[in-house]
């Protein structure tokens, strides 16, 4: 499976592998069967190009490994592991995945990193993590949180921005997304994956408590206009997705994969709501 565009026919590039699947997270409360039947299922859809990686936490491999005896997928399912057990639980889970390769397909591993991103810290995780699996590196936002991913770029793992969460306080403001992508624009090779409350395509104001979410496409658009010099805050900040939707499609094939290459993936809980926002603004 490849996890960078061009990817699989009939998917736009731009949209290619773009979805990681999240339902064991919040606010997702699927049992670990139904999370595992719904994505087999959507990677035999008609938008199976749209779905990237199945995310597991650490502490939950062996339910994982149960359920998928039990299946017997016809492939090995391309699996981000999620660090919830400490830096140091790494080597052991990436042993347990690394002895069932005839069921997981190690791809990605991420974990939160300690509020000081320091070098002996980084250094740990590459010697743990496998060179040929892809690192995500979640640096805490706050004083200093801007260092911190340049540090995680220059040691060649992807920067994490959580988009929102169970509270107000995880909501970053359209300045900080604008600036954390200025840094990542200005890093020749840089990729970043983006987590949490992006489950629809444009900027809108969730109608329970009032809090405005960002929406993925506005995130596309806006890394198009930090490669261009374009308005980035204007695109984060966009509620009109007709607009958004036309900017996207006029990207050229080129521009499209430069978009991706920056902007790898973002994990949703639902596979069913961006598809859907995609077709209703007629970008599929």
């Amino acid at each position: 499976m490849e996890l960078t565009p061009p990817g699989p026919r009939g998917i736009p590039p731009l949209f290619a592998r773009l979805v990681d699947d999240s339902a064991l997270f919040p606010p997702g409360t699927a049992t670990m069967p139904d999370a595992l039947r719904n994505y087999l299922a959507g990677r035999e859809g008609d938008h199976a190009g749209l779905l990237g990686v199945f995310l597991c936490q650490a502490s939950r491999l062996p339910e994982l490994i149960t359920e998928l005896i039990k299946i017997k997928p016809k492939q090995p399912l391309p699996l981000s592991l999620i660090i919830d057990t400490g830096l140091g639980g790494v080597p052991k889970a990436i042993s347990i995945v690394e002895s069932r390769s005839e069921l997981l397909s190690l791809r990605m591993v991420e974990m939160p990193a300690p509020s000081d991103v320091d070098e002996v810290w980084l250094e740990r995780v590459s010697e743990f993590v496998p060179e040929d699996v892809i690192r995500v590196v979640e640096p805490r936002r706050g004083v200093g949180w801007l260092n911190g991913v340049r540090r995680v770029i220059e040691h060649g793992s992807w920067p994490k921005i959580r988009c929102g969460g169970q509270s107000s306080e995880n909501f970053p403001s359209v300045d900080e997304v604008a600036d954390f992508l200025a840094v990542l624009s200005g890093s020749p090779g840089a990729s970043f994956k983006a987590t949490n409350s992006l489950h629809r395509a444009v900027r809108h104001d969730d109608p329970d408590n009032g809090i405005a979410h960002h929406g993925f496409l506005n995130l596309l658009v806006a890394v198009a206009r930090s490669l261009s010099g374009g308005d980035v805050r204007e695109a984060l900040a966009s509620t009109d997705g007709e607009a958004l939707a036309a900017e996207a499609k006029s990207l050229s094939e080129p521009a499209a994969k430069a978009v991706r290459a920056l902007f790898a993936s973002y994990a949703c809980d639902s596979f069913e709501a961006p598809v859907a926002d995609l077709e209703a603004l007629g970008l599929l």
